[in-house]
This record gives structure tokens, sequence and C-alpha cells, in this order.
């Protein structure tokens, strides 16, 4: 049985400085520390969670909190034209109201960078706190669900701290040693994680004995796909962006790896790894990589289309689909997928079998240790998204 193992072993990208990352890519980004409020007397803590000056404290719960926080925020200063440019954010330093009863305040660890951003700030108002998921820490709180000290995972945005009335937080998994960085809860052991999971074993139903191909497979996403399909028993074959993305490929257990740049045809680079055709394709890229795959599946392939990099800073004609041809007489399924379609306790034992393969792999000694270097959540790195374990999440644009 082949190991999962994380992204922080990954290739760095030598054009991409950063102080390194936690996905967020989403590769996360963790906040320079809060520009602090005016001076203020200090504060003591109730057993309420409340925050209150004691010249102002009688020993009773106020329906308000008296602390005054001041967050810094990216936010979407204009919508994206082609590839998003630092010009396209604007750091906005807010003060936040004090608590209402019921709420809590969070302050974030780790922030997720994630492709998807791409698409989804289109929901966004120009001036709106840019979308994402962060590991926060509950600093205060008028709310006995939620006391002070709990990590929770919370969509949030690109925020250091944020109000919550708790009814979209998730604790982090129980089992979670303190060993293990809290930026997997953004990868591995987080969105990235159940994406690879639900799309290459619900979607895709990957069994023993298929072959399965992946692009962007040195990405957040890919690499733990082709991590979980070894693991059940596949073939798997992985296409990335260069070389050093290919040997870890090779590292991590792909039975084939090559880089889609470099080859003179893809046609029969793909062939070549898998002559009798394709069970699964787990398709993160999208436009005439994947309408030259659709040509190779074998009758009754399974398709997830988990994202559509090639596109995503697309200005101009997009070009066409995969040929009805292929998925008519091949009968191929083709399938469009979220994970958070999943939930509940099927996604708690999803969560909990990754969290098991990774913990499998830092024992064995088998692959380097994770990285926990925080990524910066400059806009500058859009061109190559960090992911949670502070590696590519975008690779191959």
């Amino acid at each position: 049985m082949a190991p999962i193992t994380s992204q922080d072993s990954r290739p760095q990208e030598a054009t991409n400085p950063r102080p390194l990352g936690p996905g967020s890519k989403e590769e996360q980004a963790e906040f320079p520390s809060p520009t602090p409020a005016p001076s203020r007397p200090k504060f003591r803590r109730w057993g309420c969670g409340a925050l209150t000056p004691p010249s102002l404290c009688t020993g009773t719960c106020s329906p308000r909190s008296l602390r005054m926080v001041r967050a810094k925020n990216w936010t979407l200063k204009k919508h994206f034209h082609g590839q998003p440019t630092d010009s396209d954010f604007e750091l906005k330093t807010v003060e936040l109201p004090p608590l209402n009863n019921g709420e809590v305040l969070l302050e974030a660890l780790f922030l997720s960078v994630d492709p998807y951003m791409r698409l989804g700030s289109k929901r966004l108002k120009e001036g709106d706190t840019m979308m994402g998921q962060q590991v926060a820490r509950v600093v205060e709180s008028k709310n006995p669900a939620w006391p002070v000290g709990t990590l929770v995972l919370a969509y949030s945005g690109w925020a250091s701290h944020s109000i919550s009335d708790g009814q979209h937080l998730e604790k982090l998994l129980t089992e979670w040693p303190d060993t293990l960085p809290l930026s997997l809860a953004l990868g591995t052991v987080g969105m990235p994680g159940l994406t690879a999971y639900f799309g290459l074993l619900e979607i895709c139903g990957a069994k023993s004995g298929d072959t399965v191909l992946v692009n962007a497979a040195a990405g957040a996403v890919g690499a733990v796909v082709g991590q979980i399909a070894k693991i059940k028993g596949c073939k798997v074959v992985g296409a990335a962006g260069s070389e050093e993305k290919v040997d870890y490929l090779k590292k991590i257990g792909f039975d084939f790896a090559f880089n889609y740049k470099t080859v003179k045809s893809l046609e029969e680079t793909l062939k070549k790894a898998a002559p009798d055709g394709y069970n699964c394709y787990f398709d993160n890229v999208g436009g005439e990589f994947s309408n030259t795959v659709i040509r190779q599946m074998k009758k009754f392939g399974r398709v997830a289309i988990c994202g559509a990099i090639s596109m995503y800073n697309s200005t101009g004609q997009l070009p066409p689909g995969p040929s009805p041809e292929s998925v008519l007489y091949q009968e191929i399924r083709m399938e469009g997928f979220l994970c958070t379609r999943w939930k509940g306790e099927v996604r708690q034992k999803a969560l909990k079998e990754l969290l098991t393969w990774v913990l499998e792999v830092r024992g064995s000694g088998a692959v380097p240790q994770l990285d926990t270097r925080p990524a910066s959540p400059v806009p500058l790195m859009w061109g190559n998204p960090s992911s949670g374990l502070g590696r590519d999440k975008d690779e191959d644009n």
C-alpha cells in the first residue's frame, strides 16, 4: 500500500518567492500582527468569556463586550480581467464592533488561497472581503458552545479577525495531534483533500485495477488524487508542468508521470503511459488537454470535472468541448462536482481517513516532514496560489 503524503515535499517554484506557506493553494497565508487599537486599560476575563476593564465591570455579564479590535481585510478592489494582479486587491483596516450575546471573535491563523476564487469572486461586489476558508482561534466568546481557545474552521475570507454567530463554524477533528501543522486542515485534511477523495472515489468510482489519469498532478488536489488511487490499487498516470514536479510525482508513487509542456505529442504520450486507455480521468485543467484525453477513455469511462485552470484567466474565445462521438460511443460519464456536496458523517469519515493516511506517512519517515512555514497572503501569489500545505495549488496554468 502506498502511503499518502502532503504537498510540502513538492518542488518549490523558484519564480514565486515568498516566506513559504502553509492551500492556498490555497496554501496558507498567515497574516501579520493586526494593527493595535489605541492604548486601553488591561482587560479582565470573566467566566462568561467577556473581556471587561476592571473599572467598568460589576462581575455580571453585560449584553455586549467592550473590547475593540482592528482587523486587516484583503478586499476585492476590482473584478479580474485575465490574470489577477495585486492592483485588483486592497488591504483595509476595519474596526470591529463589540460582541453581542451568542457571538465569538475569531483570530485567523491560516488562510486559504485557492484557484476557485478566480471564478467565485464574480459573485462578490467590489469592496467585499475576499472569500476563503481559514483556521482560526476563538479569542473572545459570548457563546458557550465556542469557548475561548477553541480552534475552528471558518469561511471568514481574507481577514485577520472576524465575528461569527457560531452557526457555520466547524471544530477541528478531535483526533488531530499536536505535532501536526494546523495548516493541513486547509490542505490534505481539508477542502483539497476532500475534493480529491470524493472526486476519485465517488464521482470516478475508482477501484483496484483501474487506470487513473490526473492532470495538474503536482497540485494540492492532484497529488492527493494520485496517492489515494495508489492506496486503492490503481495504476496512476500524472501530468505536470515541470521536470521537478515530474520527479516529485514519481517519488510519491505515480506509475507514470510526464511534463506536458515538453512532450512532442500529448496523444502519443498518453498512449504510451496506458496503451489500453483510461478508466478514470480526474480533470483539473480542461481545454485541449481534456479533449485529447476523452478520445483515450475506455468503454464506460468516468470523468470527474474538478476544475479548468487552463481557462480561468482566458479573455478570448474558449476552446470547443470534447468530441461528442467519443463520449457517446464510449458511453463516458462526465460529472462536475464540489466537495461541499458531502456532509455530516460521510464527510467526517473522509477527513478521518485522510488524517490517518497523513499520520501513517509521517510515522514511516518515507517522505520529508511537512513544511509548516506560512505563505504570504499578498495577491501577487495568484499566478501560483498556495495551498494549505505551503505548495502550489494551481500549479499548471
